[in-house]
């Protein structure tokens, strides 16, 4: 039985929430607080749904802090439609961003989806070698020259896709619908800066490229 944590300062919500996922045969865990959600992660859910507007410790200082804690998929659900506070919440950790007040009957087959991504990535996992660059899919890290270089969960899911697939050119669209599952162009911005960040950890430790950029399309691993 999967288990989910749900976070939202909103009772009414939340029992709602509660009650649809017992339904769909979820364990499911409830925080009405930043605090408490942090509590709660000793249940080390296998996706976590966290309300960005909250008093004390809003949703955006919460992933951080789960963040460093666990991996597991984090769908944000928010009031606030600007795409900056979408990318934002997407750049800090988040895996999916729903505005409110969302359907149930879509939430649950995100929260599916993100589900079924997490087992396909675990039943595929293996080492791989590109010179002196080590990456174990299975630990979600690379080392190179036993220098680990740590990587936030969608910075090592971009590593991951390119590497598997080295030398073939993925567009920036691409990456972001592979990641995300959107088909959303406007927002392709964020495969940008995660490319810059990831480019930048690597380079403290080798001189390499690993990434490349073809021009008009996107990025190729070269290892």
């Amino acid at each position: 039985m999967k288990k989910i944590l749900i976070i939202d300062d909103e009772d009414d919500l939340l029992e709602t929430f509660k009650d649809y996922f017992q339904l769909m045969n979820y364990l499911v865990y409830t925080a009405s607080n930043g605090h408490e959600g942090l509590k709660q992660l000793r249940h080390q859910p296998d996706i976590i749904i966290l309300d960005v507007s909250m008093p004390e410790m809003d949703g955006f200082e919460l992933c951080e802090r789960i963040r460093e804690q666990i991996t597991c998929p984090i769908v944000f659900l928010s009031a606030k439609e600007d795409e900056e506070s979408r990318l934002y919440g997407l750049m800090i950790g988040g895996d999916d961003y729903l505005i409110k007040p969302v359907s149930l009957k879509e939430l649950g087959l995100r929260i599916e989806a993100h589900l079924r991504r997490e087992n396909r990535r675990n039943t595929s996992r293996k080492i791989a070698y590109f010179g002196e660059l080590i990456i174990d899919y299975d630990q979600k890290n690379l080392h190179i020259r036993n220098q680990a270089i740590y990587l936030t969960k969608v910075e090592f899911a971009i590593v991951e896709l390119l590497s598997k697939h080295p030398g073939r050119a993925f567009s920036k669209e691409e990456i972001y619908q592979q990641l995300w599952d959107w088909d959303k162009a406007g927002e392709v911005s964020i495969i940008m800066e995660h490319v810059r960040r990831i480019r930048k950890k690597i380079n403290s430790c080798s001189d390499v490229e690993y990434i490349q950029t073809v021009w008009g399309v996107g990025y190729k691993w070269i290892g």
